[in-house]
Order: structure tokens, then sequence, then C-alpha cells
């Protein structure tokens, strides 16, 4: 295990990955007091070669740009998400090719979000130490107990590519999960979009639609506030608050007081800022109103479709040894249950031919389910004749 802790050697390690067929990378990071997170080491294993990168001691990580974008050289992560937004935002590239052992395990007997603890246990028969998950990556210098813990997030990730990747082939697997490894590769999944972040507010569903114009103005400002100041957005305002400020319609900065804790978090000339921009979302014109799904009144049917389905994905899940999220996630049970087949994951490739196609033969009412002995049942209409 080596320690990179100067351009210098970056550059030479840059080099070294050239040569080598995967990356497997890992990161540890703070995010407490951050908008951003605070990348405070890389971990990265090669054919032959285990480095630790300190960032806190290099000044130009983009060195690893063609690197990271070398299409001859997979990537692998485990639960990729965090780690590639970080990578994207220290080196402006998203990584490419990549692999997930957390997604790839999904196909492989193992749960929607198995531990890269479990994985190793499964794959390479060895319990991962506990005691530096919690610790503080920022602080320098690094213990040898630290460096270990960083480096096993790493060292065992090549063995469990290959293993994964000749099992996924032995079942005819191996390509199910291109176009979600190549959606993870896209950079506009890791930009953020101040605009859209209303939709993820704690109990937005409470607000109207002409509200949630003003919600939507309102979670914008607090989250540019938040990016130009690298602070969480919570530090400025909550959610509750936002929600509520647009429920009341606050057309002054008096009604916008009256949200308990405004007066304190917000000073007189941002009140007066977002007082201007509850109103200027309350006036959005009609057709620029943004919408959530709420659930209607007669999705009470939907709800009853869904449940039905779900117990046949759940036995084909099973029979397959899929994680029942990977197979059919709820919110492409919810489209087929509405009728919204053209773009339904479910009617395409290997969803369909495992359990989408049989979905659409239980909701035209070709096979009933029914419990024997506990276990489930597909009973098909017996063919009636004419006597």
């Amino acid at each position: 295990m080596n320690l990179i802790d100067s351009d210098a050697k970056l550059r030479e390690f840059a080099k070294r990955c050239e040569s080598s067929r995967y990356l497997a990378i890992d990161t540890e990071f703070l995010r407490e007091k951050t908008y951003y997170a605070k990348l405070c080491l890389i971990q990265v294993a090669i054919e032959d070669e285990v480095v630790i990168i300190d960032p806190l001691s290099i000044n130009d990580l983009t060195v690893l740009k063609d690197v990271l974008t070398n299409k001859a050289i997979i990537k692998i992560f485990h639960a990729c998400h965090q780690d590639v937004e970080i990578l994207y935002h220290e080196t402006g590239v998203v990584p490419t090719p990549i692999f997930d052992t957390q997604i790839a395990a999904s196909l492989l007997g193992k749960s929607q979000q198995a531990s890269y603890s479990s994985i190793v246990a499964s794959y390479c028969h060895v319990t991962l130490p506990k005691k530096d998950s919690y610790t503080d990556w920022s602080r320098r210098p690094l213990t040898k107990s630290q460096l270990k813990y960083a480096a096993d997030d790493v060292v065992y990730l090549p063995k469990i590519y290959d293993d994964m990747t000749t099992l996924l082939e032995q079942k005819g697997r191996l390509h199910w999960l291109d176009d979600v490894f190549e959606d993870l590769s896209r950079p506009e999944k890791y930009e953020t979009r101040p605009r859209e972040r209303f939709r993820k507010l704690r109990r937005v569903n409470q607000l109207s639609r002409r509200q949630l114009s003003a919600a939507r103005e309102f979670a914008a400002w607090r989250e540019e506030r938040a990016q130009k100041a690298n602070i969480p957005r919570k530090w400025i305002v909550s959610d509750e608050q936002i929600v509520e400020a647009c429920k009341r319609e606050a057309k002054s900065i008096d009604d916008l007081y009256m949200v308990r804790g405004l007066k304190d978090a917000l000073s007189a000339s941002d009140a007066r800022a977002v007082v201007n921009l509850i109103k200027k979302g309350l006036a959005c014109p009609e057709e620029d109103l943004p919408q959530i799904n709420h659930k209607s009144k007669n999705e009470e049917n939907v709800d009853v479709v869904v449940s039905l389905m779900t117990a046949l994905v759940q036995l084909r899940a099973r029979e397959n040894h899929i994680a029942v999220q990977t197979l059919a996630p709820q919110a492409e049970l919810l489209k087929l249950a509405r009728g919204h087949t053209q773009d339904c994951e479910l009617m395409q490739g290997w969803r369909y031919r495992l359990v989408g196609k049989e979905l659409q033969d239980l909701l035209k009412g070709k096979f009933s389910l029914r419990l024997d002995d506990g276990n489930l049942k597909i009973i098909y209409d017996e063919p009636t004749h004419d006597a």
C-alpha cells in the first residue's frame, strides 16, 4: 500500500494506471458542515498496487481525468453515487465505464442495498473490522489503522468484480445492467438543479400548485445560498419552514416571521428577498405552474393492483435470486398499474422477459393468483368450450 501525498507522486501513479485493466475506487469524505463534500481520501486499487491518495496534500487532482475517462479501464465501485459525485466535482469528469458491485449483487441473490462488508464476506470470506468506520478522515497524520481500513475498501473489489462477472455471464445476465451502468456515467446525474429542489422538500405534498410555485422559488434561493456559502442547506432554513411559509402564502415580512424560527434565521434583507420570491411564485402563469403527483381519489384501485402485482414480482424475484426492487421498482409498478406502458421499464429488455409480460397477462385477467398451503400459485383460466 502506497501513500500518494504530492502532485509528483500522483502524476507517476496516473501513468501506472494506464496499463491496468481496472481501477477499484472508493473515497472518504466529510459532509456534516459543508454543502459540498470535503474530500479527504481517494483509495485506488490497480493490478499489483493499492494506493491511498491524500487530496489535502495535492493541488491538482485533474491529472486523473484521462485515466478516469479511459474506456479501456473498468472503474469498479460499491454504491458509487456519492463517490462519483465527489470525483466529478473535484476533477470535472465522471468516471466511465462503471461497474457497481452493489447493483450487480442485486442480480445475484443479494438485497438491493447490500453492504460492502456483506459482499466481502460472501465473495472473499473476510470479516472487515469496523473500528474506523466513523473516524475523522480530515485529521492528519493518518494512523496505520485508518490507512488499513481505507485500503480494505478497494483491495477486495477486483476479485469481487471478476467473480460477479463470471456468475452473471453464466446466468446470461452480464449485460442486463449495461443501461444502468451507462446512466451512472452521465454528468447531468450529478449536477445540482436548484429549481428542482422543491420536489424533495419534506411535506411538499401539502401544497397546492400555486403554493408549489412559491416553494420552487424559495427552495432555489436557499440552494444557491447554501452552494455559495458551502454550508448545509438546512443551516439556512429548514424544509418545514419553506413549506409552512408557502402554505401561509406569506406576502409580507410580518407574515413570513409568523413561521416559527424564520425571524432568527433570516435577516430583514433576506426576508424581503424571500417575500418577493414567494409573491413571484404565487403570481406564476397557470401554464408554468409546477406539479407533483398527488394520490387521487381513484388511486385506491391502483394500490390494489400494485399489491397484486407485487405478490407476483416477489415470487419471480425469489425464483431468480434477484432483489425485488431491482426486478420491479415500485415506481415502474405504479406506471404499469396506471396504464403507462410506453415509458415503463417493465415493458423492456430482461425485466419484460422475466416478469413484465406476465404482469400484463395478470392485468388482462388471463390468470389469477391464489394461496395453496401458504405458497402463491398461478392459475390460468380454463378455455370455455361450447357443448
